[in-house]
């Protein structure tokens, strides 16, 4: 792949993210101004097609990324994204007040993060197996959430999801980031979406985990830096935290 079609996939995987549609070379030269033709970025966009990095889900149609385009640009085409200033300091004053009222944090930390994240957050106390959650009326309300059986899945998901990041956790080393794509997905009942799972140590020593359950489209950069900074934050509180954010599920390819 060279340069430019690595900047194409990006600007598909950007206007996807926030519109949910499929993308056209129009709408690329609109956004980004490539110094290219219109006729050279659909052949850059079929090309990246061919070699499964896109896909047309319909002839008259523009694209959306493939869970192979995804992992391309995370591992490749990803920039980094930090908090804003307010974010932070939102964060930090709402955990601040909690430690000094000794409050449930995991309850708290839950509704918190839904609303920074405009997604479904469960969060628990590992050892108390405790578990919290806010946000699924956003979630359903949310275009890819059209099918019954996909909300199914997710509640299922959702009644055993302590067990399921456990056997997850066994793997992974405390303070990295895993990103599970569709079909990477651990937990099969949600397999057409993205997982962001983080494990970490408190001051203590007590082990917890920060994870976000959500579409394809999810704002990935920015969810990763959401859990960098709540990783560093709850991982000095003495609280024993397992935190998962849930938004919505992708399609089905």
């Amino acid at each position: 792949m060279n340069r430019r079609q690595t900047d194409i996939l990006a600007g598909v995987i950007e206007l996807y993210t926030k519109s949910a549609l499929p993308v056209g070379s129009e709408a690329l030269l609109s956004r980004f101004k490539f110094p290219v033709s219109a006729a050279t970025v659909r052949n850059d966009m079929a090309a990246l097609e061919e070699e499964g990095y896109l896909y047309q889900p319909h002839v008259s149609s523009g694209r959306i990324p493939t869970d192979k385009g995804y992992r391309f640009y995370i591992e490749h085409g990803m920039k980094e994204e930090t908090l804003s200033k307010e974010e932070e300091a939102q964060l930090k004053k709402e955990l601040l007040v909690l430690e000094a009222r000794n409050a449930r944090l995991a309850r708290t930390t839950a509704k918190l993060l839904s609303t920074l994240s405009g997604s479904l957050a469960v969060s628990g106390v590992v050892n108390r197996d405790e578990f919290y959650d806010f946000g699924m009326k956003e979630l359903i309300e949310e275009p890819e959430f059209r099918e019954l059986d996909e909300v199914c899945r997710l509640v299922e998901a959702l009644d055993s999801i302590d067990e399921k990041l456990d056997q997850l956790l066994l793997k992974m080393k405390d303070g990295e980031i895993q990103i599970f794509i569709g079909a990477e997905n651990p937990i099969k009942e949600i397999s057409n979406c993205s997982m962001m799972v983080s494990p970490y140590r408190n001051a203590d020593g007590d082990r917890g985990v920060l994870a976000i359950i959500g579409p394809k489209r999810m704002r990935y950069a920015k969810n990763k830096s959401l859990l960098e900074y709540m990783r560093r934050m709850i991982g000095g509180s003495g609280g024993t935290l397992l935190l998962v954010v849930f938004s919505q599920c992708s399609e089905n390819f």
